[in-house]
């Protein structure tokens, strides 16, 4: 059996390709204006760096954003569900996984898994830039620092101040501020990223804070998140060899999940 994920994200896309319970591909894209035209380009891309056509394909499930544009799809499956599958999936070394935090461009959820791997509670901030990457990315801009410059700012700073914004737009003011008072980029950076930490230790003391705790989505790459949220739980946290794909993962073992059940409906 081979079937196919798709995650149609704000940002980016992502596919991943099942076949007999083994990834054999995988692919990114930075998403154009047309996110319909992104998911064809990823999946289309997956299937060629893998030597897979298309049309062998047993089934293709999509989730994300815009998991209802992609006309190609033969059934649809939600983020939060997909993302739970693809954390599951993975062969985490501190055992089984009952939170998930997925940091992603424009929104972050924190998920928990009850005993058998299942959606027991999530959370979910998708109202406010602040807490996602793209929040990052606007200060980063502001300090006029690229990403990877402004990442790595954020672990050389030596002195932890606070960024009290909990709003994207004013956070931008507070750094002007900070700059004015002769703080460092580096401690500006840090306070950023903490800032996110601080939104999600809230976010999973909401649902329950349970380990093991398994970090996903674009926001698992950033090395100073990862770290400030271990600050900020005091605890371990899980990344996957690929947290970008976990949920395009998830997707593609829904699909197979759906077709051994004989059913053909979203989920």
């Amino acid at each position: 059996m081979l079937t196919a994920g798709v995650d149609i994200g704000s940002t980016t896309s992502k596919a991943v390709l099942l076949r007999k319970g083994e990834v054999i591909g995988r692919a990114l894209v930075v998403n154009g204006n047309l996110p319909a035209e992104s998911a064809r380009e990823v999946f289309e891309k997956c299937c060629m760096e893998s030597g897979i056509k298309p049309e062998d394909i047993d089934a293709v499930a999509t989730t994300g954003y815009g998991r209802r544009l992609a006309k190609f799809g033969d059934m649809v499956v939600t983020e939060i569900k997909a993302c739970g599958l693809g954390a599951n999936f993975t062969d985490c070394p501190d055992g089984r996984i009952f939170t998930i935090i997925d940091v992603g461009g424009q929104d972050t959820k924190v998920i928990a898994l009850n005993d058998d791997g299942d959606v027991e509670d999530f959370a979910m901030n998708d109202k406010c830039a602040a807490g996602t990457g793209r929040f990052l990315e606007m200060l980063a801009h502001k300090l006029e620092l690229s990403y990877d410059d402004f990442v790595s700012a954020a672990g050389n700073s030596t002195t932890m101040i606070q960024m009290n914004s909990t709003c994207a737009v004013f956070a931008e003011s507070e750094v002007v501020s900070l700059l004015a008072k002769g703080v460092s980029k580096e401690d500006i950076a840090a306070a950023a990223h903490h800032a996110i930490a601080a939104r999600v230790s809230s976010m999973i003391r909401r649902v329950g804070q349970k380990e093991v705790f398994c970090f996903t989505g674009g926001g698992a790459r950033n090395r100073a998140l990862a770290m400030a949220v271990e600050e900020a739980l005091n605890k371990k946290v899980y990344i996957p060899e690929n947290p970008q794909t976990i949920v395009a993962l998830g997707a593609a073992i829904a699909a197979k999940d759906r077709i051994t059940s004989g059913k053909s409906s979203a989920i």
